[in-house]
């Protein structure tokens, strides 16, 4: 896990994984309790945090791209889209980021 820290990519992934977490976290636990419950606190306390995760996510993704020269084509707009698609940053983690590590 240490070595993820030191490589922009493992950064990336770590992010990854912090908005993938953070959408299944809003949509089936915050959501559910602001309209079944009527408690929106859990809702409105996530939602900005996802937000920012998110937000993050889309810059280091396009940070790590330009500085490792992927093709937008064939790689970076897929990890892009992978953030807007519930587990897709679950997906791309395991399908190209896993593998792109290995080659720096």
């Amino acid at each position: 896990m240490k070595e993820l820290f030191k490589t922009k990519i493992g950064r990336l992934r770590i992010i990854g994984y912090l908005e993938g977490i953070s959408l299944l976290v809003l949509v089936f636990v915050a959501v559910p309790m602001k309209y079944y419950f009527g408690n929106p606190s859990l809702s409105k306390a996530l939602g900005p945090i996802h937000g920012a995760i998110f937000l993050l996510f889309l810059f280091n993704t396009l940070s790590v791209g330009v500085e490792q020269n992927w093709k937008f084509k064939t790689t970076t707009w897929r990890v892009i889209l992978a953030c807007f698609i519930p587990f897709g940053t679950f997906y791309i983690d395991s399908r190209i980021l896993s593998k792109l590590k290995e080659k720096e």
